[in-house]
């Protein structure tokens, strides 16, 4: 069915370069970096030499001004090759639009560049040990001393924590306001008093880098506060729209992977002296799924476009991602009950999409979470 999306010819000319590249960069080492729990730095050099990222900046900081869509075909373009847990698109799609949507000029000039060439790499920081989907739990404090803050706290399962050069850190700095004592700073490496703990052990986006930070008596130029004193949850209440709709783009096209997988599969394994294809249990199962996408997708479009338009779809976005998160991790699942005990072994990509897509339903927001907001926009 075509796309309800207005993709022009720049957006398929990125589309098919960015794959291209996709296929010969990433996909021949990816197990690798599984291996490894992370791409190399080299990759975001890579990636900002060909323009692949950070898309939405203004183009007198590097980008190209472009909108949405750009995100949308990064997102996709991974989850379709099945390297899902890189974590380019947290330092693009939405490390890069705090900056580029919430900063003053200097802070601009200051760091959007270096994201744009991928010689510097962003880490957003919400999470703590003690606060994942409760950011009004965050304990992490930032005291004003002249023209420093000084920052103490930690934060846990923040994605490109060992290699970020600049991690937008949420804090309390006023703890007695409420949400409107929370405020963004950046924080750069190399600042005294920041340090990072070793890459946490997941049992799936193993490239996905993934670590704790720590603050202790971090002295950060008051000039490096994103917005103003305050306005942080505001901030991240605004952006968070943009991470989820992103991830709901990885889960729909992770769906179609583990679907295109399966039809593969069960096209070439014979049983029972048949193909297992051809048995009416195997069909119907595959008509489901492919049903459950195509709803998907177009509920996803239909977010997009709105999205595009500036619309407050906060509810509507959490509908999708409470659904679709948990459909992709169903498909998922059911594919691999096809694959049988193959499906079970790591040899077989379809059991790294079963790992994978459960993850989907607790960051950026646990399905749970997702509810709640739900309720809340039906007067509950």
């Amino acid at each position: 069915m075509k796309s309800l999306l207005s993709f022009t010819e720049e957006h398929e000319m990125y589309r098919a370069a960015l794959g291209s590249f996709l296929d010969k960069e990433v996909v021949p080492v990816y197990a690798e970096w599984e291996e490894a729990g992370g791409p190399p730095r080299e990759l975001y050099k890579k990636l900002g030499d060909n323009g692949y990222i950070c898309t939405s900046v203004d183009e007198k900081y590097g980008g190209v001004n472009g909108d949405f869509l750009y995100d949308y075909i990064f997102c996709q373009e991974l989850a379709l090759r099945g390297i899902n847990s890189l974590t380019a698109g947290m330092h693009s799609g939405i490390g890069a639009v705090y900056l580029n949507n919430c900063t003053s000029e200097e802070q601009k000039a200051r760091w959007l560049p270096g994201c744009v060439s991928g010689e510097k790499i962003l880490a957003v920081a919400m999470t703590e040990p003690s606060a994942g989907s409760d950011l009004m739990g965050m304990r992490t404090r930032a005291v004003k001393d002249g023209d420093y803050y000084i920052l103490n706290g930690s934060k846990t399962f923040i994605s490109n924590g060992t290699i970020c050069d600049y991690a937008i850190v949420a804090c309390k700095t006023d703890p007695n306001a409420g949400h409107k004592g929370v405020s963004l700073i950046m924080v750069e490496s190399g600042t005294e008093g920041f340090s990072r703990g070793k890459r946490i052990p997941k049992i799936g986006f193993h490239a996905g880098d993934t670590t704790e930070l720590f603050f202790e008596d971090c002295r950060v130029p008051a000039n490096n506060l994103i917005g103003k004193e305050g306005e942080g949850f505001k901030i991240l209440m605004t952006e968070l729209q943009q991470e989820r709709l992103l991830g709901t783009v990885t889960c729909v096209f992770m769906a179609r992977h583990s679907l295109n997988l399966a039809l593969e599969y069960v096209q070439q394994r014979q049983l029972f002296g048949k193909k297992l294809s051809d048995f009416q249990n195997t069909q119907f199962v595959l008509a489901d799924i492919a049903t459950e996408i195509e709803l998907a997708e177009a509920f996803l479009e239909k977010l997009t476009i709105a999205h595009m338009k500036r619309e407050n779809v906060v509810s509507e976005v959490s509908m999708a991602k409470l659904w679709i998160a948990e459909m992709s991790h169903r498909v998922a699942s059911r594919c691999l009950q096809l694959f049988g005990g193959y499906g079970y072994c790591t040899e077989y990509e379809i059991s790294r999409q079963f790992i994978d897509t459960r993850i989907f339903s607790i960051f950026a927001g646990s399905s749970e979470v997702m509810k709640g907001i739900i309720a809340k926009s039906l007067g509950l």
